[in-house]
């Protein structure tokens, strides 16, 4: 139901001419103004846009009769044929099927996805440099560069953070070394690697409780894990613990029984057996 009021404001701005009874072209116009007025657009709005369409668009006399008019978002549009063109600037419209939309939406979506993956590709290629150098003996100032790199291009690298530990505890700076075994460990919690190599660190700096915590937090994440055995077996012998010492030196020979390190596991075992700690010790 359009009220009088509002049908002669619609006659004032030349909407619609005034009349008894309305053509059926007429009554697409007043129906295309009634959704607009629903969605509060001002009659000023729609004047404008009404002139620059006929301004635009060669042979319309009448916009509201001849062509369909609508809202597209919060903008006038109306629809030609098969195109849609925004009122006022004419820019053309696109209409898109929902698959169309939808790949429009995920596009950006998956070339982030395809350049995050591909720099971590080259960080990769960054830690296996600084591996060869590593490898090869290359100093220290040789190697940095290279783990830095990749760090730069994948910060949340767990085992770039460990080389870089290692490669900073070999040059005993105790701080550098335990802030990127600490990162490690954040960012994997489950890297027994690096659990055991900040133990290594706490264990160098003579923190003993801290170094225990890491070897077990080791041994839980891998039970298997023989240089884990064979540092927590001379860590509880030389504090006195010798009972917990024999467990692991034999949790170490299972593993690891030939070698050099297993040498020294069964020479220690055997000074624990003399000791008559482990009384009838077997190795």
């Amino acid at each position: 139901m359009i009220s009088e009021p509002v049908l002669a404001s619609w006659e004032k701005h030349g909407f619609v001419e005034r009349a008894d009874e309305y053509a059926f072209a007429d009554l697409v116009a007043l129906r295309t103004l009634v959704e607009l007025r629903r969605s509060r657009i001002r009659p000023q709005r729609i004047r404008e846009a009404l002139d620059a369409v006929r301004a635009k668009v060669h042979g319309v006399a009448n916009p509201l009769t001849e062509l369909k008019v609508y809202l597209s978002g919060r903008k006038l549009a109306v629809r030609i044929g098969s195109q849609r063109m925004e009122a006022v600037s004419g820019q053309l419209l696109f209409d898109f099927d929902r698959e169309e939309m939808q790949r429009l939406l995920t596009f950006p979506a998956r070339a982030a996805e395809e350049a995050q993956a591909a720099q971590r590709r080259e960080a990769e290629r960054w830690f296996e440099k600084g591996l060869h150098l590593e490898q090869s003996g290359a100093p220290a100032d040789h190697v940095l560069p290279a783990y830095m790199r990749a760090l730069d291009l994948d910060p949340e690298n767990a085992a770039v953070h460990v080389n870089l530990g290692t490669l900073y505890f070999h040059e005993k700076k105790w701080a550098d070394a335990e802030r990127h075994y600490k990162r490690a460990v954040e960012v994997r919690p489950d890297y027994p690697l690096a659990h055991f190599n900040l133990g290594n660190l706490y264990d160098e700096l003579g923190e003993w409780n801290k170094a225990l915590e890491r070897y077990l937090d080791a041994l839980r994440l891998q039970e298997d894990y023989a240089d884990a055995h064979y540092n927590l077996a001379l860590l509880y012998q030389s504090h006195g613990e010798p009972l917990k010492a024999v467990r692991h030196w034999r949790r170490y020979l299972k593993l690891d029984p030939a070698g050099y390190w297993a040498g020294i596991a069964r020479r220690e075992l055997g000074r624990l057996r003399a000791e008559a700690i482990v009384p009838g010790a077997r190795t």
